[in-house]
């Protein structure tokens, strides 16, 4: 008599404990789709990213990059010396950061690492140079002039530079320009 009175509370708690494991299947399955969007949002840098401003409807950036005002910034996780990640920049028809005004990356750059950009001095014209050519605008040439003409500059989230040896390897910020 008791094994008849057993058999539907084992049938009970056997469908109990299917549809419980279902459930938890289920808000795994749930919780690896939101992650996973997440974390392809966080690919685009190391770093936690801020917002992005709005407005910037003739972007169209490759997967990974982001694009602000009409341009598209890569910012690697990766680690090179100045001189590797100038040519994955270059691999990737564009060049190492280059900033005109303190303001230029106050929408992206979150956090306390430093990126390798694509300042250098040239001992030729004896001037700090971007490698396009162009000269440091005024308002951050009192941010370069410290810095020691051998080594290679870096740029962190509090609008800052530092120098250090080329060989050295650091993240770095990609910067593609579509107008």
């Amino acid at each position: 008599m008791k094994a008849s009175q057993t058999t539907p509370w084992n049938l009970i708690s056997g469908i109990l404990g299917v549809t419980c494991l279902l459930l938890m299947a289920t808000m795994g399955i749930l919780l690896k789709n939101l992650y996973s969007k997440q974390s392809i949002q966080r690919t685009f840098s190391p770093d936690a990213i801020t917002e992005l401003q709005k407005g910037s409807s003739c972007c169209s950036c490759p997967e990974k990059w982001i694009g602000d005002q009409c341009n598209c910034y890569f910012f690697s996780g990766e680690l090179k010396t100045w001189k590797e990640s100038r040519d994955f920049c270059a691999s990737q028809n564009s060049s190492l950061l280059q900033i005109q005004n303190g303001e230029k990356l106050h929408f992206a750059i979150s956090s306390t690492y430093y990126y390798w950009i694509g300042l250098s001095y040239h001992k030729e014209r004896s001037a700090w140079l971007w490698e396009d050519g162009s000269t440091v605008s005024q308002d951050l040439l009192p941010l370069v002039q410290g810095l020691r003409k051998e080594k290679c500059v870096m740029y962190s989230s509090a609008r800052s530079v530092l120098d250090e040896p080329c060989e050295e390897k650091y993240r770095f910020i990609c910067e593609r320009k579509l107008i």
